[in-house]
C-alpha cells in the first residue's frame, strides 16, 4: 500500500510539471476563440490529449527506440510554436480562429510532447495500469485550471504569448537532443550543445514567429 501511494505521489509530481507545458499550448491556441467556444476548446483537447498519453503510456519504450522520431517530434513542435506566435501579429489564425482547429493543435501538441515524458510516468506506475489512468486524470483539473490561467494573463500582457512560444521552442531543442541517434551524435561533438540547442531555438521560435506574422500583415 505504501509503494502504491509513493508511485502515485511521484506520477503525480511529474504530471504537475508536465501541465506546465500543455497549459501553454492550450492558452496560445485558444486565445484567439470566442468566448462561447474556449471552453469547449479546453474541455476536448485536453481530453484528447490527456486520452492520446494513456494510450502511449503502453508503447513509449518501443516508440523511444525508433531512430529520429525525437528529432521529427521536436521539428514538429517548433512549427506549432512559430504558427502559433505568427497568429498573434496576423490577428487571424485560420488553425486556431475555429473550435476544431483549436482542438487539433491542442492535441497535436501534447502528443508530440508526450513522446519523451510519459515515459517518466510508465516507469513511476511500475507497469501498474490503475496507477497511470489515476493520475492522468487527477492531472487533468491543473491543466484546465492552468491554461484558463493563462490565457487571462495573456490579455492583459501579451509578452506572456512570446515566453509561451518560446518555451515550446526550448522543449523543442530538448526532444531532439534525446533522440537516440541525433542526440548521441550531438553530444559527442559538444556537451554544451544540450544547453545551446534549446537557448538558440527558443529564440528562432520568437523571431521567425514575430517576422513572418509582420510579413502576412503587411500583405
Amino acid at each position: 500500500m505504501d509503494n502504491l501511494l509513493v508511485n502515485l505521489l511521484e506520477i503525480l509530481l511529474i504530471n504537475i510539471v508536465l501541465s506546465g507545458d500543455n497549459a501553454v499550448v492550450i492558452a496560445l491556441a485558444c486565445r484567439n476563440l470566442e468566448e462561447r467556444h474556449r471552453n469547449k476548446a479546453i474541455f476536448f483537447g485536453t481530453f484528447g490529449a490527456v486520452f492520446l498519453r494513456v494510450v502511449l503510456t503502453f508503447v513509449a519504450v518501443y516508440l523511444l527506440k525508433i531512430p529520429f522520431l525525437n528529432f521529427v517530434g521536436g521539428l514538429l513542435l517548433l512549427w506549432i510554436a512559430i504558427k502559433l506566435l505568427k497568429g498573434e501579429e496576423e490577428g487571424d489564425i485560420e488553425a486556431n480562429s475555429s473550435l476544431s482547429g483549436a482542438i487539433k493543435t491542442i492535441i497535436i501538441a501534447d502528443l508530440v510532447m508526450s513522446l519523451d515524458n510519459i515515459v517518466a510516468v510508465a516507469g513511476a506506475a511500475n507497469g501498474n495500469i490503475v496507477l497511470i489512468i489515476l493520475g492522468l486524470i487527477i492531472s487533468i483539473p491543473l491543466i484546465i485550471w492552468g491554461s484558463q490561467l493563462l490565457m487571462k494573463i495573456m490579455t492583459r500582457f501579451p509578452i506572456i504569448i512570446i515566453l509561451g512560444a518560446a518555451l515550446l521552442g526550448y522543449t523543442a531543442g530538448e526532444m531532439m537532443l534525446k533522440d537516440k541517434a541525433v542526440g548521441h551524435y550531438l553530444e559527442n561533438i559538444d556537451f554544451n550543445l544540450h544547453l545551446v540547442v534549446p537557448l538558440l531555438l527558443a529564440v528562432l521560435v520568437v523571431v521567425i514567429g514575430k517576422f513572418s506574422g509582420r510579413h502576412a500583415e503587411s500583405h
